[in-house]
């Protein structure tokens, strides 16, 4: 069994590449000082025309030093994007108290930066240049000059809807940043976890591979080295006992036969062409093997019906999902695990069984989503896993296991034994000919 830390995937380091802020700041610059001379030149609206300009040429002026700075592909810390967004939350603050504060329609725009921060910065980040948009918008209810419009009769807009436009400023910050967040922290964790199981398949398929290529040597070497042992047998029968060469012939016997029985190990792999076929109770046994010898009792159980046993080729999705599903009862088991296997002429089933304390019912429809962890290992030999912290089943390697299985063409179902039995219960099913066909790795 593949050790499952080695697959483990955690999410890398967020960051924002500077490219992406420069444009966006480019657009918005553009967009303010279009909104500013449309107002006061097209609408002959009276503000402070140079004073926004200046603020909105303090941006423009940032936006040329980072490129003359920095190159277009240099991708930002989280701490140094969070200040550029900060930045762009105070331009905005400070163009909208010339220009109405929150009476001004493009206030809403407070949640650009923050929604960019949600999707590419951590959550602590996020939460600091919200505060500081609620910030912003608390204090341009109160302070800022009047919004331009027509001086005949001036617009004086109800104290009570100001206060619903920061209410729902607010709201939208809140909501929207965190649906954002959410959403894609989602998808950076499936992400994660697909290129975990990406490299778990290759790993078997890899070592499938190796397999492979020594029971081919295995059978090219065969005869070379049968003829080699029979000439030295014949040397050492045809020297006397007393002969100088005597011992020389006997070591390369003995060394011959060695060779022989080594190469006699490895053409009994089962993988590779001529040897690309395994039965479903040796696939079953090359799964239990190495969790013999862990403290818990395995038990397996062959239901030979009519039909004749299946034979598939030593899938490595197969090999690695079960194994893993294996694993994970031998380390929540307490005493036995019991592995049945099923067949007739449609299908083909695996049920692994343990009595351990079953799944948490709060997991039990989130099964397979990767990092999903519930269950605590109980046992004291199990070892931590690469990141100094005690693994504990059903997250990462759960989910690498569901996905390849289901990529084989099977189908799983979870369930807790009935009361009074504990422990969990896993049903892998395969259509019969799902399970027999030859080996595809479709990544």
């Amino acid at each position: 069994m593949t050790d499952r830390s080695a697959f483990e995937v955690h999410p890398a380091g967020r960051s924002v590449r500077l490219d992406t802020l420069v444009r966006l700041r480019w657009l918005a610059v553009i967009g303010q000082t279009t909104a500013v001379l449309v107002v006061y030149y097209g609408l002959d609206y009276e503000l402070p025309i140079w004073a926004c300009l200046a603020v909105i040429a303090l941006s423009a002026w940032l936006n040329i030093a980072l490129r003359i700075r920095f190159p277009a592909m240099q991708r930002l810390e989280p701490d140094r994007a969070a200040w550029l967004l900060a930045f762009d939350i105070a331009e905005l603050a400070v163009l909208l108290f010339f220009t109405g504060g929150l009476q001004n329609p493009f206030a809403f725009l407070f949640l650009g930066p923050v929604l960019i921060s949600a999707t590419a910065l951590p959550p602590r980040m996020t939460l600091m240049l919200g505060g500081l948009a609620m910030a912003c918008a608390t204090v341009l209810v109160f302070v800022h000059d009047p919004l331009p419009w027509d001086n005949e009769p001036p617009l004086e807009l109800p104290q009570v809807y100001v206060m619903g436009v920061w209410l729902s400023i607010l709201l939208s910050i809140a909501f929207i940043g965190l649906h954002a967040w959410q959403v894609t922290e989602e998808s950076r964790q499936l992400a994660n976890a697909l290129t975990a199981t990406e490299l778990a398949l290759a790993r078997e398929q890899h070592l499938s591979q190796l397999d492979g290529l020594a029971a081919a040597a295995a059978h090219e070497l065969g005869t070379p080295l049968a003829t080699i042992t029979l000439i030295a047998r014949e040397l050492q029968l045809a020297l006397r006992p007393d002969s100088r060469h005597a011992e020389d012939v006997r070591l390369l016997n003995e060394q011959a036969k060695r060779c022989r029985a080594i190469l006699a190990k490895l053409t009994e792999l089962s993988s590779g062409d001529p040897f690309d076929r395994i039965k479903l109770s040796s696939l079953i046994e090359e799964v239990v093997a190495p969790h013999r010898n862990f403290g818990v009792a395995i038990d397996v159980a062959l239901s030979a019906g009519d039909a004749e046993e299946p034979a598939s080729g030593r899938n490595p999705a197969i090999l690695y999902g079960l194994g893993n599903l294996l694993e994970n009862a031998v380390d929540f088991a307490n005493e036995r695990v019991e592995v049945a296997a099923s067949w007739s002429d449609e299908d083909v089933a695996v049920t692994i069984i343990d009595d351990g304390p079953g799944f948490a019912p709060e997991i039990m429809d989130r099964i397979g989503e990767p990092y999903v962890t519930s269950r605590r290992r109980e046992r004291a030999d199990v070892e931590d896993d690469a990141s100094g912290n005690e693994a504990s089943g059903l997250g990462l390697g759960f989910f690498i296991a569901k996905t390849l299985l289901e990529r084989s063409g099977a189908r799983l179902d979870f369930e807790n034994r009935k009361f009074p039995d504990r422990g969990a219960v896993i049903r892998v099913q395969w259509g019969r000919g799902d399970f027999e066909r030859r080996m595809v790795f479709a990544f």
